[in-house]
């Protein structure tokens, strides 16, 4: 009871009575609720607006737990179909992807029960459908207690940032490793939002700001979208700012950790990230951080006023950004997207900005040996930084004509990965016993020291070519000709930084697994340079080499690879481009 000493007695009697109300405003949000409450209160709230809500499980946790989302419409439009068939826009708005950064669980349900209640935005759920996720990593959220975000201002408990096998959801959009993200990508694909909130609270410096928001298509994706996300994110930067907030359209990270007057860049996050992922898929995404530091009150109210303004934006405009998404979908259908860039980054051309933070001061600290950065948050001070706006292309691919071939040894792992992306793909019912192929040999290969998110990475130089291969009955066929081509493309491009091959799913192939004994090698190569003019002379130009003359290993390679029984294999990616479908293919399929 001791937050509800912090409104009037009256009120706090009214809010402990009131039906649909969290535990965040009972106890003056100075609390939040365990997932009890969300399971309550999703069962509840049809109860307390018939045909008007719908409470949905999507999935279920590794701890059993189940993931459930709350629909509403003003017409009972509650179901994806028959959302479809009113070709109505869908606002969908996902909290506790990081347990811990908790606002927009208690945001959500606050702003859903005034709007259904006719309190707040009155009309809007007759344009647009919310579909409100109140907590993704729900075994994260379990994970309760007091420390878990120690540089953040409330709630007094909250949960933890990762998920029970320890995976954060938030890098795990492409590669889709945990149970939750495979759920939560077919409830996306299936209710196919036209914007997706995804709400988190960011850490870092202290300063004045409250909110950021980073939005994509903008920088980058179909030249319509990019000016489309931009007046959107301008309409809810404008609509915060006059309700006295202090938006930031930028994620606010400084280049050097410690040092604010290092400024901060612009960019495309992979899209291993939730706002990037849902960018490529043709829609709109953004990264929604209120600020550690602010109170929790205040970082609930500031995600309140985010999620309206984003459903009365949509519910305004709602048909221009559907043509635009619907134009890019279109034109991905038709192969006429040849090209998708992978990666990007910014120029080193800057201008200067003002940026409200604290005054502050480095000192050497005697316990760690190294500058701290200190703030005086009773000094507010406008920094004058530099913010790198300029973001240009990275890495940029040409596609295949028709599209990529999964080898059945792989199928049965990538098939489910390829549905939750909501991806068309064949299946060869027949062999095909000497396919015109592109195939990719790395010519070098690099191993991450260290795994990143229970994944060893890899690194892998090289190019298509041209060759021949036996595709075997059961391969997968991916074409490009589809809405979600950029999707493929992150998937199975090996220099893609969200590539299957790039997380290390591919490591096999790039280990050595078989070998010849150096008394049976030696023979054969004397022999061989006794035979081989061609060969003697690269081993003549190689030694020249003075690393490789004294390398015993290296030199040993230069015959195993020469040699009958050397694995043809090895460092090649099972994943083939194809300029048209093969023979022998069953009928296209998709989740």
């Amino acid at each position: 009871m001791r937050g509800l000493m912090l409104l009037p007695a009256f009120l706090a009697v009214l809010l402990t009575q009131a039906p649909l109300t969290t535990t965040a405003e009972r106890s003056g949000w100075t609390r939040t609720g365990r997932y009890a409450e969300v399971e309550t209160l999703c069962r509840d709230f049809p109860k307390a607006f018939p045909g008007k809500v719908r409470c949905e499980t999507f999935g279920t946790t590794p701890e059993g737990r189940p993931m459930l989302a709350l629909v509403a419409s003003a017409d009972g439009t509650l179901t994806p179909a028959a959302n479809a068939k009113k070709n109505r826009p869908v606002v969908l708005f996902q909290g506790g992807i990081h347990s811990g950064e908790i606002d927009g669980k208690d945001a959500g349900f606050w702003l859903l029960r005034d709007v259904l209640a006719g309190k707040a935005l009155p009309g809007v759920l007759g344009q647009v459908t919310a579909v409100f996720v109140p907590v993704f990593n729900i075994d994260g959220h379990e994970r309760f207690g007091p420390n878990n975000r120690p540089n953040q201002v409330g709630p007094e408990e909250m949960g933890w940032r990762v998920t029970a096998q320890n995976l954060n959801l938030n890098r795990d959009y492409v590669k889709a490793d945990a149970p939750e993200t495979v759920a939560l990508l077919t409830f996306l694909h299936a209710w196919n939002p036209l914007f997706y909130l995804d709400l988190h609270v960011t850490d870092g410096a202290k300063f004045e700001h409250d909110v950021s928001l980073t939005m994509e298509p903008l920088y980058g994706g179909p030249e319509p979208m990019r000016a489309l996300g931009l007046k959107l994110r301008d309409a809810l930067v404008t609509g915060l700012e006059a309700q006295g907030h202090l938006p930031v359209t930028f994620y606010p990270s400084f280049i050097q950790d410690d040092d604010p007057a290092t400024g901060f860049t612009a960019g495309i996050a992979p899209p291993r990230f939730s706002q990037t992922y849902w960018a490529v898929n043709h829609r709109f995404g953004m990264l929604v951080e209120t600020h550690s530091w602010k109170p929790y009150a205040h970082r609930v109210k500031t995600t309140r006023n985010v999620l309206e303004g984003a459903l009365q934006y949509v519910a305004a405009n709602g048909a221009a950004l559907q043509a635009a998404a619907k134009a890019a979908d279109a034109a991905a259908e038709a192969g006429q997207v040849r090209q998708v860039t992978l990666a990007w980054d910014h120029t080193q051309k800057s201008r200067t900005i003002e940026f409200r933070g604290y005054a502050y001061t480095h000192e050497t600290s005697p316990v760690f040996n190294q500058r701290v950065v200190k703030y005086d948050d009773t000094k507010p001070q406008v920094w004058k930084v530099p913010f790198y706006d300029e973001v240009v292309p990275k890495l940029t691919v040409t596609l295949p004509t028709g599209g990529y071939l999964v080898p059945a040894a792989h199928a049965a792992w990538v098939e489910p990965k390829l549905r939750a992306h909501g991806l068309r793909f064949q299946r060869l019912d027949k062999t095909v016993p000497a396919a015109e192929v592109e195939a990719f040999r790395a010519t070098e290969v690099k191993f991450q020291p260290q795994s990143y998110e229970g994944r060893q990475g890899l690194a892998a130089q090289g190019a298509w070519k041209r060759e021949k291969q036996a595709l075997p009955a059961g391969s997968l066929y991916v074409p490009v000709a589809q809405p979600g081509v950029e999707v493929v493309a992150h998937l199975l491009e090996p220099a893609g930084p969200d590539s299957l091959i790039t997380w290390g799913f591919f490591n096999n192939h790039f280990e050595r697994k078989e070998y010849i004994e150096e008394y049976v090698l030696e023979p054969f190569a004397r022999e061989l340079l006794a035979k081989d003019p061609a060969v003697k002379a690269a081993w003549e130009e190689r030694l020249k080499d003075a690393a490789f003359a004294q390398d015993a290993r290296a030199r040993l390679k230069f015959f195993q690879e020469r040699h009958p029984s050397y694995d043809t294999r090895l460092n090649l990616y099972p994943v083939f481009r194809l300029d048209a479908p093969p023979a022998g293919l069953r009928p296209l399929k998709s989740r």
